[in-house]
């Protein structure tokens, strides 16, 4: 039989704090844990950017292979980018090692000041085992978090909408008090991306256009139709009612994006005829406003270059070039901007594309559909440097594709969630990104600690669930909830209540019993806010922290 404790939680300014099988204990200060939890809100108010290449980035061209050039030149003997003269590229890091050293392409100068300024890095060899080509189910496989297996192929949700979900399960979809903004802003794009698609709730993210705030892109509304009141139950049905959320959505939100856009401003000019750097310049004017969206969406389009890549004879110009100048003379005007405005310790940002291009130029001065490319990595706090080796050009599939994942889409994304995002264990479980292995890209100072992770305990991705040692239910709460803690082994631990703002409201000693130990919290006298429970092993010091919300 389980062994089943009960336990009252008051406020701290009550007669008891807790009353344990009749026994009063006494809450009692703990300035380590106040301060841990002032530096988490640190946290709450950090931001990443993502910025879609779509159509598949060639990453040979963008990133030289510098070891290997000759290889790379033989490959590519129209389309290479030159060693030598004016438009020559440039050598990103020349303290590398060589199998690290690359060459930018020669437009992408402003990456090249961001990285010697310590704000940008590069994923090496990015994507995940026997690449898909197509341009429609690559990009499905990096919105879904999935890859070419058969399970990795069928999620019929996007990572960032099940970790939002997970992170924030108590934003339940409309603009609040509490959270009066989205959890995610799809740019650049009238269709809803699968990225920010979840498994219940759609109406978290909303869809928005260039420097115009009240440019909302609406789907029911452009094809003309009223929404349906009568969806039918099938795969056809759940896309309407997915496109009809984010219509929902952009109502609910368009007052409270309005009033924050207005209220924000930019401090530079950004380059001109440029969509992406309209987006980015949108993204740095609502955050300057107050808006508290944990994750952006951009678009760029444009990288499907089978032909005309370059300009005859002049491998520096030509579509890719212009592309990636664009990209490169953007991303750094934007963080240009957040620094000018002091915002710049607050985001992050990472490209990423279905897929690279085939090795082997094509006979139209392009190239074809191929498998791996670079993801880059940019912001105050991401550490500079080249993460992984140049792609072994004389190891190439008999069609002359790349081969050898370095770097697994899915341990960037992971590795952005936790260090930066401060997402749980919990989290990585319904991206299903739990356990790969995570890249020290942070930079240390940044580094979110877990007594700062923040995640739900109740599953927004059932096929997936795999239960924490420590859930609260209901969450958020009215009146009361249960604290269940599931145990191998008999220890001493230590259960504390917190405020956001780091104040502990109670705390008492538990005795751990192996299989489920039950808690009862009273919550009726505490105000309406968020809150953290959390149990602690004396023996190790080992903890997991659950937040809680208080409502009424």
């Amino acid at each position: 039989m389980k062994r089943r404790n009960f336990l009252k939680i008051f406020p701290a300014a009550g007669v008891t704090s807790f009353v344990v099988n009749g026994h009063a204990m006494r809450p009692f200060a703990n300035s380590k844990i106040a301060k841990i939890m002032s530096a988490c809100e640190d946290v709450e108010d950090r931001v990443l950017v993502l910025i879609q290449l779509k159509g598949g980035n060639d990453g040979l061209n963008c990133i030289v292979p510098i070891e290997q050039y000759d290889l790379y030149a033989n490959l590519r003997p129209s389309i290479k980018i030159s060693d030598t003269g004016n438009e020559k590229y440039i050598n990103l890091d020349t303290t590398l090692s060589s199998p690290r050293q690359v060459g930018l392409h020669p437009k992408m100068l402003a990456l090249k000041q961001l990285y010697d300024k310590g704000w940008a890095s590069v994923i090496q060899a990015a994507g995940y085992e026997n690449v898909n080509q197509s341009h429609f189910t690559g990009t499905d496989l990096w919105l879904s978090g999935g890859d070419s297996t058969q399970e990795g192929s069928a999620i019929g949700s996007g990572w960032m909408g099940r970790s939002l979900q997970a992170m924030y399960p108590d934003v339940l979809g409309s603009p609040t008090t509490n959270n009066p903004d989205p959890l995610g802003i799809q740019l650049g794009d009238s269709s809803p991306s699968l990225g920010f698609h979840t498994e219940t709730e759609h109406q978290n993210v909303i869809n928005l256009s260039g420097q115009d705030a009240a440019g909302f892109y609406s789907l029911i509304q452009t094809i003309g139709g009223a929404p349906l009141l009568n969806i039918p139950a099938s795969e056809y049905g759940d896309e309407i009612e997915y496109i009809q959320g984010v219509e929902r959505s952009v109502n609910d939100y368009a007052e409270r994006i309005s009033q924050v856009f207005n209220a924000g401003s930019n401090a530079i000019t950004y380059p001109a005829n440029s969509s992406l750097a309209d987006q980015l310049k949108t993204i740095a004017r609502l955050i300057k406003g107050g808006c508290k969206t944990k994750i952006y969406l951009c678009q760029m389009g444009g990288f499907d270059t089978h032909g005309s890549q370059i300009l005859e004879n002049n491998p520096a110009s030509g579509t890719h070039a212009d592309l990636l100048q664009n990209l490169a003379d953007s991303v750094k005007a934007f963080f240009d901007d957040l620094e000018a405005m002091d915002l710049a310790d607050r985001v992050v940002g990472c490209t990423f594309s279905e897929f690279g291009r085939c090795a082997r130029e094509n006979g139209s001065l392009g190239s074809d559909h191929g498998t791996l490319a670079p993801m880059f990595l940019f912001g105050k706090n991401i550490q500079a440097g080249v993460q992984g080796n140049n792609v072994n050009l004389a190891n190439l599939t008999q069609d002359n594709q790349l081969q050898g994942v370095q770097n697994d889409y899915r341990q960037v994304f992971a590795t952005l969630l936790q260090d930066w995002l401060g997402a749980n264990n919990y989290v990585l479980e319904q991206t299903m990104f739990e356990g790969y292995p995570k890249i020290p890209v942070v930079d240390s100072v940044a580094l979110v600690t877990p007594d700062c992770y923040v995640g739900g305990t109740v599953s927004t991705f059932n096929a997936y669930h795999k239960p924490r040692a420590l859930q609260v239910y209901p969450n958020p709460a009215r009146v009361s909830a249960e604290v269940t803690f599931q145990s191998d082994n008999a220890f001493d631990a230590r259960l504390t209540l917190h405020s956001l703002g780091g104040s502990m409201v109670s705390a008492t000693n538990a005795r751990i019993q192996p299989g489920g130990n039950l808690y009862y919290l009273d919550v009726s006298a505490l105000p309406p806010g968020q809150y953290f429970v959390r149990m602690e092993s004396k023996n190790n010091g080992a903890a997991e922290v659950v937040k809680l919300s208080v409502v009424r």
